[in-house]
């Protein structure tokens, strides 16, 4: 039986295949299927030339939410929420967007404010009910929605992350009046304090919940019409897994789907490789997403944001920023050159590709270099047209008075630049030095970029993982089921006992243990992670601490909230320590497969020749290298480019490459070795 992983990318959707019976892995990519995402997926398969009735399992990662907040294609949406809060979400935070720019604006909102309506009720922020819930007005503004053709409703009350009563009652008036409505509540999407944040999420969670809907369902029926007979999972943006009807609920969790998959991944290579400390770097075609791996464990971001919009459902602390293989090279306003964030996405794509497009890409430059020259077309259908490529970068080289190769490398400059920012922003800015982590790279153009990237940050180690092109595919198989579950509960800690924190955890555990009964897990497979939102009294804003097992007594968890805080912010204080917030991570552990390994081979054999290859200014002959063919062992000094399939990886002049056991790739300066 085969374990199955698809991850759909803006350009390319990858799969990878593993034979639970022989441990063999296969993995494809497909181009990827803007208008139809599904079709991209059953491509996919075809391609692998898979039977669905001989695979147990099937992990998905879908963009579908993302890019409907991103390209603002969303449901037409309304909102009800307790009177005199109508303007919660226009007014927002009230910050700048940017500090310095007098003239910025806070992007368009999701829902206009004639489609925000207000209905009576109330509760204290202990969850009393201080004023009981209008039914019949909360009808009569379902009917008025319904009138003005609504697609979705965000139901959102005050103080409802503290009791749900009203919430609940008032979802099912709207949905009896609205039939086929979807309707999402505050209390179910983010049952947390700060009405902004927990109105936002809501909000874009109704926003895209429709189409995330439409696409599982036609997703699933496609596979199921097909033969696959188990229950097909969607990866979370928190690094767990979700069955398909809980995502089309709750779709705003599946913002990072596909780069949490590549974290879990790496995670689990790098105990392999005993390397726990790890910054994970995933270049794909649109985008690079970059991830702090400390001792292992990766963190959960406190707040997150899509298309400028608050997104404070639990996910993955990934940055993500637009630089990927195919980010378009353009002139700015003045006159400078810059690249990215527009990208040439998967139609027309990248010059090289053939396929329409006439604008340079990070890719093109690539391929003027001399550093990316696939033998084997991409994705099956796509073969690199070298002078297609020169034709985009010469274009606007010429508008530079610049030679094409010139311009090239200032365009992987650039990019590199954008790259090293995003891991100094999780790294450097939060108090950790990058050269103490090794470089995890992979995704379509990571590895081609691996080298420069370490060498601009000081990192004297790097991974390239096997099937480095499809690997966040590879990492959902690895993944467990997860549940995350939150609540606040405002504590002032002094004088308190730990047992009566553990005492706002309990329910808690209990229900995520029932959730994960109903799916089948006993309780020998299921782990649980407790932490607690702790501030300095007086404090606007918090930091997660964990609550580890061991723990004896409050002082200890008061010790580990200043480590916390001294972590981030370089001092500690001796104030008084409140809890805001409730974090319960409930997993279900299932079976894994082991990290992909390739068959070592006659490293002889592996040799496929030399091309020349730009390097800073100066031409030089490279060797090519297939990685499929090198065996254990097997070291390669720079300059060299080692192919495989969707994916290269160069090592530039003063570098070399071990493979590892695993079938790893590691890469160091040659004067560290």
């Amino acid at each position: 039986m085969y374990w199955v992983g698809v991850d759909i990318g803006g350009t390319f959707t990858d799969i990878v295949a593993h034979d639970d019976a022989s441990g063999h892995v296969i993995s494809a990519k497909s181009p990827s299927i803007p208008e139809d995402p599904a079709a991209a997926v059953m491509n996919a398969l075809a391609a692998l030339d898979i039977d669905l009735a001989h695979v147990a399992r099937f992990r998905h990662g879908a963009t579908i939410a993302t890019n409907t907040a991103l390209e603002r294609k969303g449901a037409r949406l309304g909102v009800i929420t307790t009177r005199g809060f109508r303007d919660v979400l226009i007014i927002g935070r009230g910050n700048r967007t940017d500090l310095y720019d007098i003239k910025a604006t806070r992007p368009e909102g999701l829902v206009r404010r004639s489609a925000v309506l207000e209905v009576d009720e109330r509760l204290g922020p202990d969850g009393a009910a201080l004023t009981p819930l209008d039914e019949a007005g909360v009808a009569e503004a379902a009917r008025r929605l319904a009138a003005s053709g609504v697609e979705a409703v965000a139901v959102c009350f005050l103080h409802a992350y503290a009791n749900p009563a009203h919430e609940i009652r008032a979802a099912e008036i709207v949905a009896e009046a609205l039939p086929g409505v979807a309707v999402s509540r505050s209390s179910d999407v983010l049952p947390e304090h700060r009405e902004y944040d927990r109105f936002a999420t809501t909000a874009l969670n109704a926003y895209v919940a429709p189409r995330m809907s439409r696409y599982l369902q036609q997703l699933e029926g496609r596979l199921a019409a097909d033969g696959l007979a188990t229950a097909p999972e969607i990866m979370t943006s928190s690094g767990g897994t979700w069955p398909f009807e809980r995502m089309a609920r709750l779709p705003v969790n599946s913002m990072l789907s596909g780069p949490a998959g590549g974290v879990i991944g790496a995670a689990g290579l790098g105990a392999a490789l005993a390397l726990p400390d790890l910054v994970t770097y995933d270049m794909g075609g649109t985008s690079t997403d970059v991830c702090l791996i400390r001792d292992g464990a990766y963190a959960l971001a406190g707040e997150g944001e899509i298309a400028g919009l608050p997104n404070r459902a639990a996910q993955i602390e990934i940055n993500t920023v637009g630089a990927g293989g195919g980010s378009i090279a353009y002139l700015d306003t003045g006159g400078f050159l810059n690249v990215g964030p527009r990208s040439a996405g998967a139609v027309p794509g990248p010059a090289c590709y053939g396929r329409g497009g006439v604008e340079p890409t990070v890719t093109d430059a690539n391929v003027v270099l001399g550093r990316f020259r696939p033998s084997a077309p991409l994705g099956g259908e796509i073969q690199v047209d070298v002078e297609a490529a020169r034709r985009a970068v010469g274009d606007l080289a010429g508008r530079l008075d610049l030679d094409t190769e010139e311009l090239a490398e200032g365009i992987v400059r650039i990019a590199v630049v954008r790259m090293t920012g995003a891991i100094k922003e999780i790294s450097l800015m939060r108090g950790f030095d990058p050269r103490d982590f090794a470089l995890f790279a992979f995704g379509g153009a990571g590895p081609l970029h691996a080298a420069l990237i370490a060498e601009e940050l000081g990192m004297s180690e790097i991974v390239v993982p096997p099937l480095s092109g499809a690997f966040s595919a590879h990492g959902m198989m690895v993944a467990d089921r997860r549940r995350d579950i939150s609540r606040t509960r405002i504590m002032d800690l002094e004088g308190l006992d730990l047992t009566e924190v553990r005492a706002v955890l309990a329910p808690m555990r209990e229900a995520a243990t029932v959730e994960l009964a109903a799916e089948g897990f006993a309780p020998a497979a299921m782990r649980f992670e407790e932490s607690v939102d702790l501030r300095y009294r007086g404090q606007a804003f918090e930091l997660t601490t964990p609550l580890a097992p061991g723990m004896e007594n409050m002082a200890q968890l008061i010790e580990a909230f200043h480590r916390v805080y001294e972590q981030r912010y370089a001092h500690a204080d001796d104030g008084p320590v409140e809890a805001v917030s409730f974090r319960l991570s409930a997993y279900g552990i299932g079976e894994k497969p082991p990290p992909p390994r390739l068959d070592a081979a006659d490293a002889g054999e592996a040799l496929g020749g030399t091309r020349p290859v730009r390097f800073a200014g100066t031409t030089r002959d490279a060797q090519v290298w297939q990685r499929e063919l090198l065996a254990d062992g097997a070291r390669i000094a720079g300059p060299a480019i080692i192919e495989e399939a969707g994916a290269a990886t160069l090592v530039p002049p003063g570098f070399a490459v071990t493979r590892h056991a695993t079938g790893a790739l590691l890469m160091r300066r040659e004067d560290s070795l």
